[in-house]
């Protein structure tokens, strides 16, 4: 609904609890850090979605295997902010550290994977390095055309992209 501060209101009450129930390193307060994020990040606070971000990133670094998808999320999370802040390189590095854990955790034609594409062929096509982007945006249209009917939106925004 796009009401951001009462959305933080709740998260934040949420988060109270947490800390307080909850071990330090504790998934679920990372998830929470996450979803704060996620509302700053919408409200393109974008230091402040950085700074939940990281929190959470720094919690499931510790919590979680070293390949888990939610730390490949994490990655793809910061790497969203830094492109929003039109750091390219940093979100480029973000972005691939998030699409190897997802090549090793996720099978090949996952959907998580297309979008891991995505991501790091806009960044590309943000940088200008078009042939780089084409070569993204080629893979996520590979993996989002297996499971999809041929008139399904997201196909339409993988050909577009193209």
């Amino acid at each position: 609904m796009s009401d951001y501060s009462k959305a933080l209101e709740f998260y934040e009450k949420a988060h109270k609890i947490y800390e307080k129930a909850l071990p330090l390193n504790h998934p679920s307060l990372a998830t929470s850090y996450n979803n704060i994020g996620l509302v700053y990040d919408n409200m393109s606070d974008y230091s402040k979605a950085l700074e939940f971000y990281e929190k959470a990133h720094k919690i499931y670094e510790k919590a979680l295997p070293l390949n888990h998808p939610s730390l490949a999320t994490s990655y793809n999370n910061i790497g969203g902010v830094y492109k929003n802040m039109g750091d390219y390189s940093k979100a480029l590095e973000f972005y691939e550290e998030a699409h190897q854990i997802f090549e090793k955790a996720l099978p090949p034609n996952h959907p998580s994977l297309a979008t891991s594409y995505n991501n790091i062929g806009e960044v590309y096509n943000n940088m200008g390095d078009y042939s780089k982007a084409l070569e993204f945006y080629e893979k996520d249209l590979e993996i989002t055309k297996k499971p999809l009917p041929p008139n399904h939106p997201s196909l339409a925004i993988s050909y577009n992209n193209i």
